[in-house]
């Protein structure tokens, strides 16, 4: 089809074919009708410029640490309300739902939950009795292991150590228990006991035992009144940290508290589909106080990665030493590795149908500072206070450090994030990441909105004069190793085999060749735009800036080409790169050459905040371009793939652009002087 000479029309964007998978992200996240949207960004880019990490901020968290640290005896007990609260919600909400008046639907759950909590801690002191009582029975079996290893070791080595070790503990056991060691040839220990009056007496006596159930009162009547006063307190807290912006608040209110109620629940859920299995299984092989173990099972795995560790390692002591042989401790390790190993990959799978938000360091840090904080109570909480934390960092701007800091979404926009991996020349990272991208995007869109993009980053920065002639090489030989690992992918894409309605690839029999306007990272775009043109059925080549001249213009074989494509990254080329228009189409006047000046796709000029945007092409340089003689001047992938598979008459040079007999003028101009 006949199209006249001019600027081309931006083409929707392609949306991708394949659904994203579980552990891929897209580069920006595809909306309905092909426009792409940036990733999360935290609430205070968005507001605007980024807040920085200060020495007042800095020492603010230090402060609030060394006050939660100092006074744990309060706040630990309201953390645990709060968090019990939030879990305890929804059930609340499904009886209020129901018709159940609120008073009685918050004394029902939390009598039921309590409930529960006390009937385990009495199953485990009672089991924790019996496990006291049957420990003497215990030390034959660990006298014969230690035997056993010592002969094996020959008393020296790994072996040696481990059963001297083993019989430091079994003496401890023996000492500890009533009636345990011989006192024979030993001195008499001497108690002195100090005169006490009856007050100090009861109070040596009564606190230690009312201060937990205190504790635990207090713990009760927090939640009650919290989940009685659900809507005052949330608009208490509304009013404290934002009235002025409700919708945010009251998102920050949801997620926390959506987030950390599913997280408590299906842990729970998953913790009990493990616990039960362990609990059933130690009862077969004849591990003693099987059901002291399983419940001690439930609660370790709710301490993150080293939970199920922790479990493991009781049965496995016990196993040890109640059985004469090596069986009992094989099959409790053989149990152990196997409900491991379903729980981890068959049921959290199905049942974690949301991420808690946190990446996995921030994990291991964070129940690092809780337990520090808190001891072992913060380190079972330290998961869902962390994500508390990260939710209001994602929403709130004075908590963004915690949501940069501990939170598993990307901080740097994609192709800002592309761009410092191509400035440390690292192709193999890049690659990686933009094959995850292209599971769910086409080639096409993600050179578009990705590789485009840090390259016009880097060409502001140049033009800026802050990147380095050794940094610009390394970044050009870094994305032209990029576009070449591409080559399969895009091998793959053109090769698909069509869906029913979509229309032939339309740059079937057309030649195209791509050249680099003046740079080497204009280059890499030629290089870009020829492998996407390939894609699109195109028989199309990238050449190199130096083809240009004069003396390596023969290799470019225009004779057998149906147009060519000058890229720039320079939003304002200069005049005499344009001019290479004007000498390639007097080399071949069947010739249609084209100009793409890129420029930053409307998606990322779009976001709010970010690093500083290039400058935008200037119109006058578009219409010089025309001027010269160019047969269509773009600014995106799909426009310059649009204009170039078009059957069209080359324009004509205008008559001033022709080549001047230069000598004879000369010559006439001599003579008539």
């Amino acid at each position: 089809m006949a199209r006249t000479a001019g600027r081309c029309p931006p083409m929707p964007l392609r949306l991708a074919k394949a659904a994203a998978g579980p552990h891929s992200r897209p580069a920006y996240r595809v909306s309905e009708g092909g426009k792409m949207s940036e990733p999360a960004i935290p609430a205070a880019e968005v507001d605007g410029a980024p807040r920085r990490i200060t020495l007042p901020r800095l020492a603010t968290i230090v402060a609030v640490a060394a006050v939660l640290y100092l006074a744990q005896d309060i706040f630990l007990p309201l953390a645990i309300a709060v968090l019990i609260t939030f879990a305890l919600s929804p059930l609340v909400a499904a009886l209020r739902r129901r018709g159940v008046p609120q008073l009685a639907a918050v004394l029902a759950t939390v009598f039921v939950a309590f409930a529960l909590i006390a009937l385990l801690s009495l199953v485990m002191i009672g089991q924790l009795g019996e496990l006291a009582r049957n420990l003497p029975t215990f030390q034959a079996n660990i006298i014969a292991k230690v035997e056993t290893l010592k002969e094996a070791g020959g008393g020296g080595g790994l072996a040696g150590r481990l059963s001297e070790m083993i019989a430091a503990v079994n003496a401890e056991i023996g000492s500890a228990l009533p009636g345990g060691g011989d006192a024979t040839g030993r001195p008499m220990q001497v108690e002195v006991v100090e005169r006490s009056n009856v007050l100090q007496m009861l109070q040596d006596l009564v606190v230690p035992l009312v201060s937990p159930i205190a504790t635990t009162g207090l713990v009760v009547v927090v939640v009650i009144f919290m989940l009685l006063e659900r809507e005052q307190l949330r608009e208490r807290f509304i009013r404290i940290v934002g009235a002025h912006d409700i919708h945010r608040t009251t998102q920050v209110l949801q997620e926390a508290g959506s987030r950390v109620a599913t997280y408590l629940l299906v842990q729970l859920l998953v913790n009990a589909i493990y616990a039960i299995p362990i609990g059933i299984g130690l009862w077969l092989i004849g591990i003693p106080n099987a059901v002291l173990w399983g419940l001690l099972t439930l609660v370790l795995r709710f301490v993150p990665y080293i939970g199920s560790v922790l479990s493991a390692a009781f049965p496995l002591f016990l196993a040890f030493a109640v059985s004469p042989d090596w069986s009992a401790v094989l099959w409790t390790a053989a149990l152990f590795a196997t409900v491991e190993l379903v729980t981890s990959n068959v049921v959290e799978p199905w049942l974690y149908g949301s991420r808690t938000g946190l990446s996995p360091l921030a994990i291991i840090l964070a129940a690092i500072v809780w337990t520090f904080l808190w001891g072992p109570l913060g380190l079972v909480l330290s998961t869902p206070l962390t994500v508390c934390l990260v939710v209001l960092g994602r929403h709130i701007p004075q908590f963004e450090l915690f949501d940069i800091l501990l939170g598993d979404e990307p901080v740097l926009y994609p192709h800002v994030r592309l761009y410092q991996r191509l400035l440390v020349g690292d192709a193999v990272e890049t690659t990686f990441q933009a094959g995850a991208d292209l599971e769910d995007m086409a080639l096409a869109d993600y050179y578009q909105s990705v590789a485009i993009p840090a390259l016009l980053q880097a060409q502001d920065d140049r033009d800026r004069g802050v990147l380095t002639a050794e940094q610009e090489a390394r970044l050009a030989d870094a994305a032209q190793r990029l576009v070449a690992n591409l080559e399969t992918m895009a091998e793959e894409e053109r090769l698909a085999p069509p869906e029913e309605g979509d229309e032939p690839a339309p740059g079937g029999g057309f030649r195209v060749a791509c050249i680099g306007g003046r740079w080497p990272s204009d280059d890499v775009t030629a290089a870009m735009l020829a492998q996407a043109m390939t894609v699109e059925g195109a028989e199309a080549q990238a050449h190199g800036y130096e083809t240009l001249t004069p003396a390596r213009m023969a290799s470019l074989d225009l004779e057998h080409q149906d147009c060519l494509v000058l890229c720039f990254l320079d939003p304002t080329p200069t005049r005499a790169s344009l001019l290479h228009i004007r000498r390639l189409k007097r080399a071949a006047p069947h010739l249609r050459v084209g100009v793409v000046i890129w420029q930053m796709p409307p998606e990322v000029l779009s976001l709010a905040a970010g690093p500083r945007l290039p400058q935008p092409v200037g119109q006058e340089k578009a219409k010089e371009a025309e001027e010269i003689g160019a047969d269509f001047v773009c600014t995106t992938i799909d426009a310059a793939l649009e204009a170039a598979f078009i059957k069209a008459e080359p324009r004509k040079l205008a008559q001033s652009a022709r080549p001047l007999a230069r000598a004879a003028s000369r010559r006439r101009k001599k003579a008539a002087d």
